[in-house]
């Protein structure tokens, strides 16, 4: 639909909006394509390639008009890129997080595989402080045994007390129902909202 570097860029506000965030490489092109079960955000092993907010619009099987946008942020916290990239986000990720109308939720995407990062936790403290409804999704989630995701689950809800955790997997689908509940009831109550005001 549109890729923005530049809040000038933004798609006229319409449809309620949910954004995909977090460090590079963390999988938010698979999540996104496993969603919507097709190839709609490239998928890359180069840390750092998504530089702009891509827009997709989604519609649900069997009906013409779009419904929903996602929108696919920059990776943050790969070395090599990160200066850069932080450098960008008071131009247009910080505009499009902070003064969204459109925006109904926030998928924060961290790899179950690592231990709780600061990047991670200063993102989720962002998403607090601006009030943003949020939702913390444990990506790579098939790499670990039961005992072990447990585990990691239990550390990622102490590290982060405030965010509703779903474990993911981009391989095995799960966490898709979940992610499509949550999904649809943040972009219910949004539009719900909408039509009062």
């Amino acid at each position: 639909m549109a890729a923005a570097t530049d809040a000038a860029h933004f798609p006229a506000p319409s449809l309620p909006e949910v954004a995909f965030l977090g460090r590079s490489n963390v999988g938010k092109s698979s999540v996104i394509n496993t969603l919507v079960e097709t190839k709609l955000a490239r998928t890359s092993s180069t840390p750092g390639r998504t530089r702009s907010i891509n827009f997709f619009e989604v519609r649900w099987p069997g009906r013409p008009r779009p419904e929903v946008i996602f929108a696919d942020l920059p990776g943050y916290g790969y070395a090599k890129l990160s200066r850069e990239i932080s450098a960008e986000w008071p131009k247009f990720i910080e505009p499009y997080l902070n003064d969204r109308p459109t925006l109904a939720l926030c998928l924060a995407l961290v790899d179950v595989n690592v231990p709780p990062q600061d990047s991670d936790r200063q993102l989720l403290d962002f998403l607090n402080a601006s009030g943003r409804d949020f939702l913390l999704i444990a990506t790579k989630s098939d790499r670990l045994s039961n005992n072990q995701l447990r585990n990691a689950l239990k550390s990622l809800t102490e590290a982060y007390p405030t965010a509703p955790v779903i474990a993911f997997s981009a391989k095995t689908r799960a966490g898709r129902d979940e992610v499509w509940n949550k999904i649809r009831e943040s972009t219910a109550e949004f539009s719900g909202a909408a039509s009062q005001s």
